[in-house]
């Protein structure tokens, strides 16, 4: 792994690790259901992972006042008919609280992913106390045989593993893995700049069979229908229904269901 602020937040999260930061919840959820995460991903239609994100490193603020619109959200994204919604929980570079995750099940009834920068099956031991179905790892992060013993660790627990790639050789590494959904970012975490464009082009490089999911710089239906026509059957987005006045419209919208 190289540089930049990617970086800066593994070494944190390390840090995070090293004091115990990651504990159990205190009354743990049920066990979590990643067969049913998936199998939602995999209905026909216009797929879409709603996300709940506070800030970011790159956006700053995106929904300051979050912790007060946990139910809002959660409710209208199961309104608009989300496959499942995607809480941000990393707490120092994006504001993130993992008793978020049992808010917006609880309200919803979808499926969760829990987003982190997971380097230890303690986290995911964490992300399951806490409702999450799906957990994020990140193959820029992961080096050598860390990706498939976390993908291997995660379906122990009943977690399914969303491996997120940024190349092609990544993308090799998450199939290599055993990866069953594929997220590839158009934003490269260790600069932040999205490339829409090469995004939508690594599509053919995820093998027949993966759920290929397209993350991130996702503003409209026609952003969606590009994505969907070089391949991707899901779409992860977060700041554009987060800054909506209306999310549940804009989420139809977006599936094309307005």
């Amino acid at each position: 792994m190289s540089g930049g602020i990617l970086a800066e937040i593994a070494a944190s999260v390390r840090a995070r690790l090293a004091t115990g930061g990651y504990r159990r919840a205190e009354t743990p959820a049920p066990a979590p259901d990643g067969a049913r995460f998936e199998a939602s991903l995999r209905e026909a239609g216009t797929r879409v992972i709603a996300e709940l994100k506070r800030r970011s490193p790159s956006a700053g603020e995106i929904s300051p006042h979050l912790d007060t619109r946990i139910e809002t959200f959660a409710l209208a994204y199961r309104r608009g008919h989300a496959a499942a919604i995607s809480v941000v929980t990393e707490p120092e570079f994006f504001g993130g609280d993992p008793k978020w995750i049992a808010r917006a099940k609880r309200i919803s009834g979808l499926p969760v992913l829990m987003k982190d920068f997971v380097l230890a099956e303690e986290q995911l031991d964490f992300a399951a106390s806490h409702g999450a179905d799906a957990v994020l790892l990140i193959a820029a992060i992961l080096d050598g045989e860390a990706l498939p013993r976390l993908c291997a660790a995660a379906r122990k627990r009943g977690l399914v593993p969303v491996v997120e790639a940024h190349g092609a050789d990544e993308i090799a590494r998450a199939s290599g893995a055993g990866a069953s959904i594929v997220g590839v970012n158009a934003r490269d975490l260790r600069s932040f700049e999205v490339d829409r464009e090469g995004a939508a082009r690594l599509a053919a490089a995820i093998p027949a069979g993966v759920v290929r999911l397209a993350e991130s710089g996702i503003r409209s239906r026609a952003d969606v229908e590009r994505l969907r026509d070089a391949g991707y059957t899901a779409f992860l987005v977060g700041e554009t229904l987060l800054r909506s006045e209306d999310p549940e419209e804009t989420l139809r919208s977006l599936r094309g269901a307005a």
